[in-house]
């Protein structure tokens, strides 16, 4: 268990339960040990040593896709995070690699809407997390209302990281759930600055929730290696590839 976790990142406790062929009892009593090098948090294992947890989408529908390109494409986007910088931090299985890749001394303020980016700031030290609130949507592991997208509008954010199902240069960039949109709108408005993190399978595709046109980004971090086809479509626009990454 523990390579697979140190191989994969933070993975959904059912998928590691049905890898093993075990129980998910089974493995939250071998977690429970106090001496485990992993643990479970939201729904997730994790390693112990690290400040957060895992990942979901409907949750467990994207689980997980492409997770050496996400981690690559969060690596590269941490790297863009200072010291006393606010931050809003968008949802989904790309992002919570994203909590997971901060540098663990910056002091930061942190606004977010996903229990599981949550659990993982939350467990940062030097760290001021706002969590928005309202109805919860297990779909995403996300909280929604009229309130907190208007206290979003309220917060002063210099860096609004966000995640998406879909990104194409003429179609714009997308997401599968219709709740999300409000809430990545305005980030998008209340940041002085915003980057799309998206591994490369999210290049030309586009999902049923339009939230953004692509020219809103300042960089569109990827994840990956785009085919040639699709670094030409995307000719002209600020992309930032982190390359590497398996192919499943």
């Amino acid at each position: 268990m523990q390579e697979l976790i140190g191989n994969a990142g933070p993975t959904l406790l059912s998928r590691v339960a049905e890898l093993l062929g075990v129980t998910e009892m089974t493995i939250r009593r071998d977690l429970a040990a106090h001496d485990s090098p992993l643990s479970c948090l939201g729904g997730y294992v994790i390693e112990a040593s690290l400040p957060g947890a895992g990942e979901k989408y409907v949750l467990a529908e994207e689980l997980d896709h492409h997770t050496a390109r996400k981690r690559l494409a969060c690596q590269r986007a941490a790297s863009l995070v200072e010291d006393g910088d606010s931050l809003f931090i968008d949802c989904g299985t790309t992002m919570v690699h994203f909590a997971a890749a901060l540098p663990p001394d910056l002091a930061l303020s942190v606004v977010c809407y996903s229990m599981n980016v949550a659990d993982i700031v939350s467990r940062r030290p030097n760290t001021q997390l706002i969590l928005l609130g309202g109805l919860y949507q297990p779909s995403s592991a996300t909280y929604h209302s009229d309130e907190s997208i208007a206290y979003l509008g309220r917060l002063g954010v210099n860096k609004a990281f966000i995640s998406a199902g879909g990104a194409d240069p003429v179609r714009g960039v997308s997401c599968s759930h219709f709740h999300e949109v409000t809430i990545k709108q305005a980030a998008i408005r209340s940041a002085a600055q915003r980057f799309l993190v998206v591994d490369e399978s999210k290049l030309g595709r586009m999902r049923a929730a339009f939230f953004s046109p692509l020219d809103v980004f300042s960089k569109i971090i990827v994840g990956g290696a785009p085919a040639p086809a699709l670094l030409q479509q995307f000719e002209g626009w600020p992309l930032d590839i982190a390359p590497g990454g398996d192919n499943g």
